[in-house]
């Protein structure tokens, strides 16, 4: 695994290396505000916050602070201004882009204590929650009213609510539902001058610039999260779930793009290559098509009308591209069962290889096909074997690169795919992330994707509020002297990589 032990440039006016960070001085002042079990300094207290959901980057904090108010929240912050140190934001540790990813020479701030449900409003279907709250215990908490939250990344089990907002997660329901930030109205924000901001509002619309859809997927790079209010939706009266088989991943991604361009908006539309259906059905026994090279999850909800309708128009598309085999499910079991093959594809990469490599991109629905047939290429190029699964029906795609870290250059093959199947993305006209956020992992490509004048803008907004550059430092935004260093601008003045694919 890669050992990230990077220190910051927190650099001084005059260019030169800031002095190592004074601890002591700053627990000191902490030391009124927040309580000797909230704050870690042994190695083998600090050693299990070394890393998030991507195990590929490791960096031990040297202390983590574990605030259970916001008060204490707004002490830390003052705290890291006052003596220079930077800092990283931690939720339930399931992010899958190194965005928790400690600093060397900062403090981890983890949020897993602040997880009360501040209070449901059923009439005006919304939940106030402190970001430490899982995400699916908001839809437990709110079940008997008969709401629930929507967005459900595959970690919904465990990752929290506050995590959510930095990266803007999604999940299968996603298509109809949105993601985070369609489904966020407000959030409490803490800045690094400890100041308490709320942006966004319970009203259909608030004044002002729109700073809420802004902070939402910016990776604790603006503030820290105290506080957030979700949106909450009636629970459906009926859900089913078409699955559907398919000779080819072309066909499959031939119907995709035929539900869609049919005028049907799915309540989730997933797609697994033959490669993860063979991964996951030993697992789970979901009823997967084991002869199938590709399969099709459609869901369809609302009222049982409205269903039966949508279900009917579902398979005739299905059967009109070529599906070798149809079935529906008949109850909410059944339902629940065929998606839980989903859900579960990344622990049953770990039944078939010691370590895999979750990636993360969006590509235009249409290249689906092609895109995966170029994954099939590059297996062959860097001798690795990869799984596919999809948020098909709005392209964002989850290959599963398949290593052994005990293999000789087996992470830095893995690490070299990723980037491929990433710069392919933005190659045919789709972007280097949809849900896991950029954190560490996809900082080169950010390179690849955007223009110098794009990451200055990116830049110049951080510090509008951050000044100090101390939230989340080396993340997300490449420094200028990085893309010129990894030769990442390239795909701006120079040719394609992939020329015989369409880039847009």
């Amino acid at each position: 695994m890669t050992e990230q032990l990077s220190t910051t440039d927190l650099s001084t006016q005059d260019g030169s290396i800031p002095a190592p960070p004074d601890f002591a001085g700053f627990l000191a002042q902490l030391a009124p505000d927040l309580p000797a079990h909230c704050i870690l300094t042994k190695v083998e207290q600090t050693r299990v916050y070394e890393c998030d959901g991507l195990s590929l980057y490791r960096s031990l904090p040297p202390v983590v602070l574990l605030p259970e108010n916001e008060a204490q929240v707004i002490a830390i912050m003052r705290a890291c201004q006052t003596f220079n140190i930077p800092i990283v934001a931690r939720g339930s540790g399931t992010g899958l882009s190194g965005g928790a990813m400690p600093h060397a020479q900062g403090v981890l701030v983890g949020l897993a204590k602040l997880n009360r449900i501040v209070r449901v409003d059923p009439l005006a279907c919304v939940a106030v929650v402190q970001p430490g709250v899982r995400n699916l215990a908001i839809s437990e908490a709110v079940a008997p009213l008969g709401l629930y939250y929507a967005p459900d990344p595959s970690s919904q089990i465990a990752c929290s609510i506050g995590g959510n907002v930095a990266e803007n997660s999604g999940g299968v329901h996603c298509l109809k539902y949105g993601l985070t930030v369609h489904n966020v109205m407000r959030v409490r924000v803490v800045t690094i001058e400890g100041e308490v901001l709320e942006l966004g509002g319970e009203a259909p619309d608030s004044p002002g610039l729109n700073l809420l859809a802004a902070f939402i997927g910016s990776e604790g790079m603006l503030g820290l999260v105290t506080e957030v209010t979700v949106r909450l939706i009636p629970k459906p009266e009926l859900a089913q779930v078409v699955m559907a088989s398919f000779l080819s991943v072309e066909a499959a991604g031939q119907a995709v793009t035929e539900v869609i361009a049919g005028g049907i908006i799915p309540a989730g539309l997933e797609l697994m290559d033959k490669r993860s259906v063979h991964m996951v059905e030993p697992f789970v026994r979901a009823g997967y098509d084991l002869e199938a090279e590709a399969i099709l999850l459609c869901e369809s909800d609302g009222t049982p009308e409205e269903v039966r309708e949508e279900i009917t128009r579902i398979e005739a598309i299905f059967k009109k591209v070529g599906a070798s085999r149809l079935q529906v499910s008949n109850s909410e079991t059944e339902r629940l069962l065929f998606w839980a093959g989903r859900k579960n594809a990344f622990p049953a990469a770990g039944r078939i290889s010691p370590d895999y490599y979750c990636m993360d991109g969006t590509i235009p629905r249409r290249h689906l096909g092609q895109v995966l047939r170029a994954i099939e290429a590059m297996e062959e190029e860097y001798g690795l074997r990869c799984a596919n699964v999809f948020h098909a029906g709005d392209g964002n795609l989850h290959p599963l690169i398949l290593f052994d870290a005990n293999v000789a250059d087996e992470v830095e093959r893995a690490e070299a795919f990723g980037a491929a199947i990433l710069e392919l993305c933005v190659e045919v006209g789709g972007t280097i992330t949809g849900e896991h956020g950029v954190g560490i992992e996809k900082i080169n490509q950010m390179c690849y994707q955007f223009k110098r004048e794009e990451l200055d803008a990116f830049s110049a907004f951080k510090r509008a509020f951050d000044p100090y550059g101390l939230l989340n430092p080396e993340k997300l935004i490449p420094t200028l002297v990085r893309c010129a260093e990894h030769g990442k601008m390239h795909i701006h003045h120079g040719e394609l990589s992939f020329p015989d694919l369409p880039r847009f």
